[in-house]
């Protein structure tokens, strides 16, 4: 076996072999005839080469994820000391369906380590979706073709969902395959549905008219949805965030959130913000916005007072998470660096953070205008007068500019 890869094998080099483009083998230097199989699709597996009447046999010791190298060293000096048991055919391990290797294997690797509002959302697409269509099947018998024609069926009716349930389905198929199961990813080549980046945030005209028709909620429990809406706008924090707002995260001159989809974070309340929460009433409650039927719990995810509010403000095309959109965009517009904006938002990158960062066009006029009030006072244009010549004066001003590529006269 002169000329092979050989390397000591051991749990930590096994786990960092990567895949390449062809099958390859890496022999251990301690039991020469023991190696390590590299599928190209990242499947690894133990060999073994016994001699056999002069002749060579490679005999498959099973996935690297069901031994470790040790109890595999050990299994090779006994095959050598007795080579009877070769004969014997090792049985065949069981696949498990995709049902029970969710509710086993993968419960205990994945499932626990999610935040409980992500835990919410995959069993509903566990449910809902993924289950329904491949529970009963064993893993290693859910084809391509098939994962195929469900998100294609899917995305039909709902290509956003349909992506996220892609995205669980194939991060469930990669631990199976990382365990062994599988020889080869089932999601592997299957795209996400393309969607469009949704820039819509309010304009200044807008808000007004937001913060008019909030204003004449008076109703207790309208009011209390407008205060919600209005903080939305105010911190650009997400609605989870407030809607379970707690008393014991409200410090003064800031909330200390002691969980949100990034962790423990905390946003500074201008005096805006500060002005709704003090207007709050005070009860036993742990709350700021607690449930109306059970004070011990916060009232409901859903602000239905939204749909209408931003009907009568004209604005129905506006989602409430846009508020958050609107906030980040208007202090970009205001000068505020975008790193700031992004502790502002609780973003994990500043990346992020960019998509929220829009212009709105009259900004873009204003900006377009300052440049052109630069170049002309470096050509020295007089930008007072110039505004008021009409088209064709402005025409000749240009062409002897470029013809002569002097001032232009008085």
């Amino acid at each position: 076996m002169a000329g092979r890869e050989r390397l000591r094998l051991t749990n930590a080099a096994i786990a960092r072999l990567r895949p390449s483009e062809r099958e390859f083998t890496v022999w251990d230097s301690a039991v020469p005839s023991l190696g390590v199989r590299v599928r190209p699709t990242g499947g690894r597996s133990y060999v073994l080469l016994l001699d056999r009447g002069g002749r060579s046999r490679r005999v498959s010791l099973g996935p690297v994820s069901t031994k470790t190298i040790a109890e595999v060293r050990r299994e090779c000096h006994a095959r050598k000391a007795d080579p009877e048991p070769e004969e014997v055919p090792i049985p065949a391990r069981t696949v498990p369906s995709l049902q029970e290797f969710v509710s086993g294997e993968w419960k205990e690797a994945h499932f626990e380590r999610y935040k409980p509002s992500s835990r919410k959302s995959i069993r509903s697409l566990l449910k809902g979706r993924i289950l329904p269509a491949f529970g009963s099947k064993p893993l290693d018998r859910i084809a391509p073709v098939q994962v195929r024609r469900w998100f294609d069926a899917f995305s039909r009716t709902a290509p956003g969902n349909a992506n996220h349930a892609l995205k669980l389905l194939r991060q469930i198929m990669k631990f199976a395959l990382a365990c062994g199961y599988i020889e080869t990813d089932p999601t592997r080549g299957v795209k996400k549905n393309r969607r469009t980046p949704l820039s819509r945030f309010l304009s200044r005209e807008e808000i007004e008219r937001l913060h008019r028709v909030l204003d004449r909620q008076t109703g207790k429990g309208d009011r209390q949805q407008a205060d919600i809406i209005r903080l939305l706008l105010l911190t650009g924090c997400r609605k989870s965030e407030i809607v379970r707002l707690r008393w014991a995260e409200v410090h003064g001159r800031t909330l200390i959130l002691t969980d949100s989809k990034t962790g423990p974070r905390k946003v500074p309340l201008n005096s805006q913000a500060r002005r709704v929460l003090e207007e709050q009433p005070r009860s036993e409650s742990p709350f700021v916005f607690p449930s109306p039927r059970d004070l011990s719990r916060p009232r409901g995810h859903d602000i239905g007072l939204w749909y209408r509010v931003r009907r009568e403000a004209g604005i129905e095309d506006c989602r409430l998470h846009d508020l958050r959109h609107t906030c980040a965009s208007h202090a970009v517009m205001n000068g505020v660096p975008v790193p700031v904006v992004s502790r502002l938002l609780g973003h994990s990158s500043v990346s992020m953070t960019l998509r929220y960062a829009h212009l709105g066009d009259r900004d873009i006029e204003h900006a377009a205008e300052r440049v052109g009030q630069a170049i002309a006072t470096i050509i020295g244009i007089d930008c007072s007068s110039a505004r008021g010549l009409n088209a064709d004066r402005r025409c000749n001003i240009l062409r002897k500019l470029d013809s002569r590529g002097s001032k232009p006269d008085a």
